[in-house]
């Protein structure tokens, strides 16, 4: 049997945890179909259809999912979900949106976060915050995943599948749209971000946040975050938080600025390539796990860091 892969996109573009994702799938061995739901998302069907691995891309075109409500979505899996023995999403925002409400429905166990693929039918997830990993085995007859991005590389394009339209089930009316707010802005995104600027409660306000890091994360064209400390203290805004509970990101770099590494935040960057910490306290568990240390004043080595990048 297939492996369905729930995409993630914006209606005109895939999002890149997708294509981790798919790369999960394809360890599992099976033949691997995508659904891409929303309204006028041929594009993203089409790029969608060039990933490398994948067989065939359920579109379900409808202005009913333009929003992607968990309830909607959910009911389009469950619709289609005779033919799968496997569904799998991101463990994104998106993917933990809906991908619960399919495993409930099919009265299967959720697999969650999954880093590594043992076996059609075992996998590997962290548990205690990142600091053990638990390798799991289903006898779900139907199993569903969410995938931690951060374990899988990007799968590659290439392929050529066919698109297949689907009908689209009537919305149950649970819920409704009423409006969406978006942060936009011209940094890269966070969750795919090659190089991050994070600043923690070290950095004393929201003006010494952005003043040191802004002109930091502008030099190396990177993306801005911050530790659950820093946005509860109001540094930063709820979207840029990196942890647990924030997001979960294994850039290429990640500089931690005045973020003393409690193992919360730790779990949600640990995995990352190259990790840079500036902190005065030389106890700080951030150093523990950091390739590079700077113990000394923040606010006088981070703009000597911003004046040697020239």
């Amino acid at each position: 049997m297939a492996i369905l892969v729930i995409a993630e996109h914006d209606n005109k573009a895939l999002k890149s945890a997708t294509l981790n994702t798919i790369t999960a799938a394809n360890k599992i061995g099976s033949e691997v179909h995508i659904l891409v739901a929303g309204f006028a998302c041929k594009g993203v069907a089409e790029q969608a259809a060039g990933i490398a691995g994948v067989a065939s891309v359920k579109m379900a075109d409808s202005a009913a999912l333009e929003p992607q409500l968990a309830e909607d979505v959910a009911d389009l899996v469950l619709a289609i979900s005779g033919g799968y023995e496997h569904i799998l999403a991101p463990a994104t925002t998106f993917g933990k949106n809906f991908l619960p409400r399919v495993a409930a429905l099919l009265d299967v166990a959720q697999i969650s976060e999954i880093v590594s693929v043992e076996g059609p039918d075992t996998f590997v997830r962290p548990i205690y915050a990142g600091n053990a990993l638990a390798t799991v085995k289903s006898a779900d007859l139907i199993k569903v995943i969410s995938v931690r991005t951060t374990g899988f590389d990007a799968a590659g394009t290439g392929g050529a599948a066919p698109i297949v339209e689907l009908s689209v089930p009537a919305s149950g009316g649970k819920s409704s749209f009423v409006s969406r707010e978006l942060t936009k802005s011209e940094r890269p995104e966070l969750g795919a971000a090659k190089i991050i600027v994070s600043g923690g409660r070290g950095l004393g306000s929201s003006e010494n946040y952005h003043n040191l890091l802004d002109p930091l994360a502008d030099k190396l064209g990177a993306a801005m975050g911050a530790s659950r400390a820093a946005v509860d203290a109001g540094f930063a805004p709820n979207d840029y938080q990196v942890g647990q509970t924030g997001k979960i990101v294994a850039p290429q770099l990640y500089i931690a600025v005045g973020i003393s590494g409690a193992i919360q935040h730790l779990a949600g960057m640990k995995d990352s390539k190259i990790i840079v910490a500036i902190n005065k306290d030389p106890d700080a568990p951030i150093f523990q796990i950091a390739d590079y240390g700077l113990v000394g004043d923040l606010f006088e080595l981070v703009p000597q860091f911003v004046s040697e990048l020239g």
